[in-house]
């Protein structure tokens, strides 16, 4: 069971409004500039960082959150540096884990809008894989890129409150990227 502080946190992130803005090219720009900062915290380690989510796809629009995933070799990496990534405004929810496994999920700032979403997983394995090739796809098809922005536009203003609603709106699109992604890699 969650704390009650944390519940309270976690209903008021869900009910938070979805909101879809276009493109910024200074995403790229703010990756780099945490990339940085995300390696001096991973020192010592074999961590690679990529630019993942919406943000990270040239021209498509997106929640103004930059989503970086930092592959390990093992996830006690990232556990090792979880006071670290706190002493740097990150907010460690172990509670996702139950969901994802596979995944040390991480927020910044604490309070406030957020601007950062920080996936820590084991490189290679599958979240590692699907999330690169979604955001591959989406660089080299700017058609699949526009009408993914168009559906999350529509889904924002359905469920412009209900990120859950949100997020499995997507789900069959995400879907056909991905097998679509998936025959072009073994043509």
């Amino acid at each position: 069971m969650l704390p009650p502080n944390r519940l309270f946190d976690r209903a008021r992130a869900l009910a938070a409004p979805v909101i879809i803005v276009p493109y910024d090219p200074g995403w790229p720009h703010q990756f780099g500039r945490e990339r940085v900062l995300l390696a001096r915290v991973f020192r010592g380690s074999s961590a690679v960082f990529e630019h993942v989510g919406s943000t990270a796809v040239p021209g498509l629009g997106g929640k103004p959150i930059i989503d970086i995933m930092v592959g390990v070799t093992r996830l006690q990496e990232a556990e090792l540096r979880i006071a670290d990534l706190e002493e740097h405004d990150y907010e460690y929810v172990p509670e996702y884990e139950a969901q994802m496994p596979e995944r040390r999920y991480f927020r910044k700032p604490r309070e406030g809008l957020r601007t950062y979403h920080l996936h820590c997983v084991v490189e290679g394995r599958s979240f590692w894989r699907l999330h690169l090739a979604f955001r591959d796809y989406l660089r080299v098809h700017p058609e699949a890129a526009s009408s993914y922005l168009a559906l999350k536009q529509q889904l924002a203003l359905q469920h412009r409150t209900n990120r859950v609603a949100y997020t499995e709106g997507k789900s069959s699109f995400v879907a056909s990227i991905l097998e679509k992604a998936g025959a072009e890699g073994a043509a």
